[in-house]
């Protein structure tokens, strides 16, 4: 356990994660592309770039006594599932609330699913049917708020976290991951003009551009986040609000606006948890060129808009790119609408 600027960070993950160049697909594309590896972050085979949000959300849960974890996500959700891991770890109880936004399989539990009832993690079911997506995170909440009222009654004390970890105390994860990444580059004598990743709450974008302001200096890296799923205009200034206020948490008082991002809604197809062509066409790229995989819900879409910006020259040749893989790989094992034809 650690504190910054007063917040409590328990040590979950295996930091720092590894960066290397890939160096096969840097000659191809014509530019130097470097992975940042959250995908290994621990702490098991499955985990992601959610541990680092966790580190510092689950610190504030212990710092408030509490004993149980509640959070949100689709039934596949990473979040969900590497909340129930760090829960468990930390010796607290993880209740999760899965919408069906691509309905489960009923007679065999796959991917993240499997990995959250090994866990022994309490899975609520939010059917979507005859809702939208708000009014499934809107209907989850108020189940989880009730719950929390029952086991309080009960002597527990609840912590409910929304989905993706996406507050202002979630996204200080990522703005120290950035110190992490700018120091590891640094030592490879290397200054990132891009760092591109998946965008889905925006926790995790908030995360970077704030860290980017906060420790990048006057050449800091380009954040670009390739969104995987559709978000509303007024989404951006939200995110926009969570690094702000992630900032003032780490003592900074530097503003961020909708300015400082770059978000394109270009690639995420017909919606979340449903493949592309381009994504496919990534993941089998990157495993067949560097033998590393992606997943094709995130890190998939985003790679892929990344190769579309290198081939269309937005990001122009010899630039230094990292992407961020932020893990997921367990969706490869998810049920085939998910998973798509990789092969």
């Amino acid at each position: 356990m650690t504190n910054y600027n007063g917040l409590r960070r328990e040590h979950l993950g295996f930091f720092p994660t590894p960066v290397h160049k890939l160096e096969r697909l840097s000659k191809q594309l014509g530019v130097n592309l470097y992975l940042k590896r959250d995908d290994l972050t621990g702490p098991n085979l499955f985990g992601g770039n959610k541990i680092r949000k966790l580190e510092f959300l689950l610190g504030d849960a212990l710092n408030q006594g509490a004993d149980t974890v509640i959070t949100f996500g689709a039934t596949q959700s990473n979040h969900a599932m590497e909340t129930a891991v760090a829960a468990r770890r930390l010796g607290l109880t993880p209740l999760l609330y899965l919408e069906t936004i691509t309905p489960p399989d009923q007679t065999e539990d796959r991917g993240n699913i499997l990995i959250d009832k090994i866990l022994g993690a309490q899975i609520e079911y939010v059917s979507m049917d005859g809702r939208t997506e708000a009014e499934a995170d809107a209907f989850a909440m108020e189940q989880a708020i009730a719950k929390k009222a029952e086991l309080e009654a009960a002597g527990h004390k609840v912590y409910i976290i929304p989905v993706g970890g996406a507050t202002p105390i979630g996204s200080v994860g990522f703005a120290v991951g950035v110190d992490e990444l700018l120091g590891q580059l640094n030592e490879l004598n290397v200054h990132a003009d891009y760092i591109v990743h998946g965008r889905g709450t925006g926790g995790t974008a908030a995360g970077l551009v704030a860290g980017t302001k906060l420790y990048g200096g006057s050449n800091a890296p380009k954040v670009l986040s390739i969104n995987v799923s559709p978000k509303p205009i007024e989404h951006y200034d939200k995110t926009a609000r969570l690094a702000t206020d992630a900032l003032r948490l780490l003592g900074s008082n530097q503003t961020v606006t909708r300015a400082d991002f770059n978000f394109d809604q270009s690639y995420f197809g017909e919606g979340y948890e449903i493949p592309t062509a381009s994504a496919t066409a990534a993941i089998r790229l990157l495993a067949e060129t560097e033998g590393i995989l992606l997943d094709p819900v995130y890190t998939g879409k985003g790679f892929a808009g990344m190769l579309d910006y290198i081939k269309t020259g937005k990001i122009a040749p010899g630039s230094n790119v990292v992407f961020w893989h932020t893990g997921g790989i367990s969706a490869l094992f998810a049920e085939s609408a998910i998973v798509g034809k990789l092969y």
